[in-house]
């Protein structure tokens, strides 16, 4: 992501488009699940992925915005979730 913000690759998808933001992730264990969901979604219209997104980030959030921030170090202590 670093790499797509920063336009390292000037000649690149992202940077040709000015994409810099992510909103959509799915996370996999297995590379080849991971490579069969890519290939699917590729299929897809432009207007099933917008669904897809909307359904999932509907503010269309900056999914990585946070990535590479400093963070806490972990205290020790373990807080239970909140709403319940």
């Amino acid at each position: 992501m670093w790499q797509h913000k920063n336009y390292i690759y000037p000649e690149s998808f992202s940077a040709r488009y000015d994409i810099h933001r992510l909103v959509y992730l799915e996370r996999f264990s297995d590379i080849n699940e991971a490579i069969a969901r890519e290939k699917q979604l590729k299929r897809w219209s432009r207007i099933e992925k917008i669904r897809l997104i909307v359904a999932n980030n509907p503010d269309w959030r900056d999914l990585s915005a946070e990535w590479g921030k400093p963070v806490e170090p972990f205290s020790g202590v373990l807080h239970p979730p909140t709403g319940f």
